[in-house]
């Protein structure tokens, strides 16, 4: 009897060993989170990289990619003879993933992307607008700061390897080996691919926030953002077709009014589709073909808004940043551009250099309207109140007022070529600067005590 139990024991142990021995890989087990079948390359990707880089794998096999059928080689497959291409057991494979490769699948999308002027924001590298990150900053600051929104330019070494002041990158503009231009991972991050991450307000927020383009903090102070943040569950981010008014209702995030789909308009991959005005210029602009971007855009209002709540919104906005451009921006323009024109006495040497950022009243300019400008329009666009007071137009006023016309005013007696000598003189006495220099009247003075008494009470003298 002994001698059977301990027969028994050892059957259910060997039995238990050789059922592990024979349990599906990982591989084998494909078929439970995707529902088609990968190729063999991929699969030989997949083994390997299920111990390798096990999170790379696990991510990816919850996607809809893996469910399509579409692995590791469908997108890091390259061909002998490609820039960037590399031989990894037997096989030739890129790490990059450009929009060229994204969009044998996703043609559409990808040119309308490429068409966006997402996919040009690496074009900014090595140019006069980059001055401040590249040279007053330095190499170092422009690799891990601009370029990682921006995009970089991506160059291969000797050996093949991937320059690493150029990767790792996914900077939207990012300029790729194959000559194209654009990063699709810089809001669908890889390997899942979320579409539900891809709309989230903090994916856009990565590069959209900070002092010069404050979306993601003038958004986060919306009534939007009040509605999106109280009404998550009823949002259905990670719906396919995701129609506003039809998929969701409870509000709208950076996509749907950007990029998404009404019960009219299709979705869209160029970011601009939609705006009529330039906000992030010195001077703002009408885009090309405005009103139609407008049009677009307000039918993206009106599936929540009545046409008169829209059209007075706009006529808010348009009033704001005429305001911008007529009493601060174009002034100050015309200042910098008599400072740039004027000579010293030798009549040669330039009032202000071309060098950028060399003189005080340069940087002045520069806050003026890259920081404390901007941060007022987008104010303006996306219904941000402080951003538009208090961080934009009384910051707007206060480096109009007290820097840059008092610096533009200790340099101007050091021109000699006679040319309008009295240009801040000329712009203060418009009407609406003329409250500057001009004392207000007793009566005027009257009045703004009376105000005053009534709204905070009577000041003890």
């Amino acid at each position: 009897m002994k001698k059977l139990i301990l027969f028994l024991a050892l059957l259910a142990v060997a039995s238990v060993r050789i059922a592990m021995f024979f349990r599906p890989s990982p591989l084998d087990t494909m078929s439970v989170t995707s529902e088609a079948v990968i190729v063999t390359a991929t699969a030989h990707c997949v083994r390997c990289h299920t111990k390798k880089t096990p999170g790379v794998v696990a991510t990816w096999r919850h996607s809809n990619h893996a469910k399509a059928g579409v692995g590791c080689f469908e997108c890091h497959g390259a061909k002998e003879g490609e820039p960037d291409a590399r031989k990894h057991f037997g096989k030739f494979v890129s790490s990059i993933v450009s929009p060229t490769d994204c969009g044998r699948c996703h043609e559409t999308e990808t040119q309308q992307f490429i068409a966006s002027h997402h996919a040009k924001g690496g074009e900014v590298l090595g140019s006069l607008d980059n001055f401040l990150g590249e040279v007053v900053e330095g190499a170092g600051a422009s690799v891990s700061g601009c370029q990682q929104c921006h995009g970089s330019k991506v160059t291969v070494q000797k050996d093949g390897t991937l320059h690493p002041a150029t990767w790792p990158n996914f900077g939207i503009g990012r300029m790729n080996p194959d000559g194209s231009s654009g990063s699709c991972a810089a809001c669908h991050s890889r390997h899942d691919f979320s579409v539900a991450q891809a709309r989230t307000p903090e994916t856009c927020g990565r590069c959209h926030l900070g002092p010069d383009h404050p979306q993601m903090e003038v958004y986060t102070e919306s009534k939007h953002n009040i509605a999106y943040r109280s009404h998550l569950d009823a949002m259905n981010m990670d719906k396919s077709s995701w129609v506003v008014g039809v998929d969701y209702s409870a509000a709208p995030v950076c996509a749907t009014c950007h990029v998404s789909a009404t019960p009219n308009q299709p979705r869209t991959h160029d970011i601009g589709n939609r705006l009529s005005w330039n906000i992030r210029a010195k001077v703002s602009f009408k885009t090309k073909e405005w009103e139609a971007k407008r049009k677009g855009m307000q039918e993206v209002c009106t599936n929540c808004h009545n046409p008169n709540y829209v059209k007075n919104f706009y006529t808010q906005y348009d009033a704001g940043v005429d305001l911008y451009n007529t009493k601060f921006a174009k002034p100050a323009q015309l200042i910098m551009n008599r400072l740039k024109e004027a000579k010293k006495a030798d009549g040669k040497t330039p009032l202000v250099d071309a060098t950028p950022f060399n003189e005080k009243i340069e940087w002045t300019y520069f806050f003026l309207w890259h920081h404390e400008g901007r941060r007022a329009r987008n104010g303006l666009a996306m219904m941000g109140p402080d951003y538009v007071q208090w961080h934009g137009f009384y910051e707007i006023a206060d480096r109009f007022y007290m820097e840059l016309v008092p610096e533009a005013e200790h340099l101007l007696p050091f021109a000699t070529d006679g040319k309008n000598p009295d240009i801040t003189k000329d712009i203060l006495g418009r009407k609406e600067h003329r409250w500057f220099r001009n004392p207000l009247s007793p009566e005027e003075r009257k009045n703004m005590k009376t105000f005053n008494d009534r709204r905070y009470g009577t000041m003890p003298q």
